[in-house]
């Protein structure tokens, strides 16, 4: 087991994201001694791309020891008042140990976590690969060894694997279900949001699938103009400026602004987002 220290994370982090990890650990200290041995800050903190006011903070704690039903207790208080002095961002992410960490993600489903703030005790979607590959090359430490100082197991093929099935599955059916106009979630996919999270939640697992690695929704957005043709520019653009990126090129500017029309834009967007989960899945 690593020697449990206190750090300072390497990169420079918003004070609302030091507010929010260090108000959390003082929590779980008071609460719950002992417990939180580490603590790793991931998603876009970790990948470069967090944008105050629009992103959540995600994290992997690693417990110092088996979690009782007192300590889980214990924790979901911690959580709780973190919540209470810190409506937003939410700080979502996953309790494991340094043992889950060096075996398969999928050999932990029931890990402790939150999501939108709210504590459970029955794991979830965190628990995957792709959270497993941030924290062994990116994780940033609040406590704890560095990265790459613990064992973390990354097996590309079950990334791989995960990958393809999301993108069967989850992005599949989530086309489905925003494509039909008259639906709940139809009428949510004229919206800004919706756009941003489909074009480039898609395109971050083409990009896996074509390296192997992981990025951030801006980091996909600026791959997939390199990779795909001029004629998904433009919704790539109107994404990644929805999204709060600055696009490596400017989009004709008729064509931005007909993608203002959230019904053209919906249009686009499920377009792209076919094409993408085709061109990623195709042969494998």
């Amino acid at each position: 087991m690593p020697k449990e220290s206190e750090s300072t994370p390497e990169r420079t982090v918003h004070p609302s994201v030091e507010a929010v990890a260090h108000g959390f650990l003082s929590h779980a200290d008071r609460l719950c001694p002992g417990l939180v041995e580490g603590l790793y800050l991931t998603g876009s903190v970790a990948l470069g791309d967090y944008r105050p006011g629009r992103s959540d903070i995600d994290y992997v704690a690693v417990a110092g020891h088996l979690p009782s039903e007192a300590d889980l207790a214990a924790l979901k208080e911690a959580h709780a008042a973190t919540r209470a002095r810190h409506r937003r961002p939410y700080f979502d992410g996953v309790l494991v140990s340094w043992s889950d960490l060096a075996g398969s993600s999928a050999d932990c489903p029931g890990a402790a976590r939150t999501h939108m703030g709210r504590f459970d005790t029955g794991g979830g979607f965190e628990v995957n690969p792709v959270t497993w590959a941030v924290l062994a090359r990116h994780a940033v430490p609040v406590r704890g060894p560095a990265p790459g100082e613990f064992e973390v197991a990354v097996d590309k093929a079950a990334l791989r694997e995960w990958t393809l099935g999301n993108l069967n599955s989850y992005w599949r059916r989530w086309r489905i279900a925003h494509g039909k106009p008259l639906s709940v979630r139809g009428v949510w996919a004229l919206g800004g949001l919706a756009t941003a999270w489909g074009v480039l939640g898609v395109t971050r697992l083409h990009y896996t699938l074509a390296t192997g690695e992981i990025t951030s929704k801006g980091g996909a957005g600026h791959y997939a103009l390199r990779t795909f043709g001029a004629d998904w520019h433009p919704v790539l653009q109107e994404a990644l400026r929805l999204h709060g990126s600055v696009a490596d090129s400017a989009a004709p500017h008729a064509t931005t602004a007909r993608l203002r029309n959230p019904f053209a834009r919906r249009r686009a967007a499920l377009d792209y987002i076919a094409m993408v989960i085709d061109d990623a899945t195709a042969g494998r």
